[in-house]
């Protein structure tokens, strides 16, 4: 049985090294990236089978470790100093501390690097050059070696060697400003969107680079540099929005949640709260003004979207009037049946309640620790959301919960650079891990 598409009862398991081997488990990957877009892509690799050894500071770790509230609570309800941050996209990777900016460190990290497949890194541009990590230094150790950078804005053009942050991004892209309410409407403005979206298109992005640049080595037996940047991944994903302004001249502004093409395809007041409508064609049209005893659809100002784009005011300001009539659920049931797209508005709680996402195993639950657990980290199990990449014969598979801090750093060490004990004592003493 697919952990993955379990119950929260059933997925919840330790790590269990005899559990089925992801597509692939064969691939090795370094993980150096902190914070988001890096580690969104190598919890991708992670959950398809992947080896991902993730490199943090000793003492500190990945940044995302203190981005709290929320911070986990235990199973007696207390608040920890763990942020929950991490756990989005950390799972199935193996916690290594090494300080870098040491020599020891860095050679460490290039003997690991030197049996890897994959690295990928989000240091600001020339940022790993001065420990000699770079992908010019580490191609030389290991040429197979596929390096992923992700930075705000590349490694060329004149923002190289500048910081890029997800929120920079989606305002310096155009993004924030076809976000949100129009300026004409109370609350008008500009808006981010409410997750880190160009970070999570990135690693997808990045995700996909890697993957392709795996099949290419198959061809050449070389690896090669993959340079992603959140501004680029921004401006890609603009969209139809995008390709209007490049083939019409016209700039887009903010519509709040309705569509600038589409009508009517947006959110609609009901007797106890809110729908979300999302027709998307005629037909679909015609069948809401049948449910809904209207004869609209008969009126040559609604019969074609492009007509009802038109007359969008009117047309909404009678639809506004109409769905007030009955409550959401009704509204659901009454359309659902006639295949009109209709949904409630939900909150995330409300969201992982729903059925479909239940019946989907979207909610999973992994054991940080196996037997041996230690009885003073507060946080045992871990709570994070399914893969949604969903492979018949290969499917995501769960064996490390998000890692405490450095959990792994002597078995890995042990594994694969063969150091023995007295050997990481005395790294330990010289405060390389």
């Amino acid at each position: 049985m697919n952990p993955e598409t379990q119950t929260p009862q059933e997925a919840s398991l330790p790590s269990d090294a005899s559990a089925p081997r992801g597509a692939l488990s064969h691939l090795r990957v370094l993980d150096l990236s902190r914070v988001l877009a890096g580690p969104w892509c190598t919890q991708n690799l992670a959950d398809m089978g992947a080896d991902v050894i993730k490199i943090e500071k000793p003492g500190a770790g990945d940044d995302t470790r203190h981005w709290g509230p929320p911070f986990f609570t235990t199973e007696e309800g207390e608040r920890t100093d763990q942020a929950c941050y991490f756990a989005a996209c950390n799972r199935n990777k193996r916690s290594v501390t090494v300080d870098m900016a040491t020599p020891e460190g860095q050679e460490l990290i290039r003997q690991l690097a030197a049996q890897s497949d994959v690295l990928v890194e989000n240091f600001k541009t020339g940022g790993l050059k001065r420990y000699g990590l770079d992908y010019e230094s580490l191609k030389q150790v290991n040429p197979r070696l596929i390096y992923c950078s992700v930075t705000g804005f590349g490694q060329t053009g004149p923002y190289s060697p500048r910081a890029g942050y997800d929120l920079l991004v989606q305002a310096m892209s155009g993004l924030m400003s076809i976000t949100g309410r129009s300026d004409d409407d109370a609350g008008g403005g500009p808006m981010r969107v409410g997750v880190a979206v160009i970070d999570l298109f990135t690693g997808m992005y990045a995700t996909t680079a890697i993957l392709s640049a795996l099949e290419a080595r198959h061809h050449t037996g070389r690896g090669q540099h993959i340079d992603m940047a959140l501004l680029d991944v921004a401006m890609a994903v603009l969209a139809n929005q995008g390709a209007g302004f490049l083939n019409s001249g016209d700039v887009p502004g903010r519509m709040g949640n309705t569509h600038p093409s589409v009508v009517p395809y947006q959110d609609f007041p009901t007797s106890d709260g809110n729908m979300l409508l999302a027709i998307g064609n005629d037909g679909q049209f015609a069948r809401f003004c049948e449910a809904a005893g209207v004869d609209w659809a008969g009126d040559d100002k609604f019969r074609t979207n492009s007509a009802r784009v038109a007359h969008r005011k009117e047309l909404i300001a009678m639809m506004t009037g109409l769905t007030r009539q009955r409550s959401t659920a009704q509204w659901v049931a009454l359309l659902e049946s006639r295949a009109v797209p209709c949904g409630p508005i939900n909150h995330i709680g409300q969201a992982y309640d729903d059925p479909q996402v239940t019946q989907r195993g979207i909610r999973v639950t992994q054991s940080r620790y196996g037997s041996d657990a230690p009885t003073d980290d507060p946080v045992q199990r871990v709570h994070s959301a399914a893969s949604p990449l969903r492979l018949s014969e290969h499917p995501p598979v769960l064996r490390h919960a998000p890692p405490a801090l450095g959990q792994h750093t002597v078995e890995v060490l042990q594994e694969r650079l063969q150091l023995s004990a007295q050997q990481i004592d005395a790294l330990r003493a010289k405060q390389v891990l």
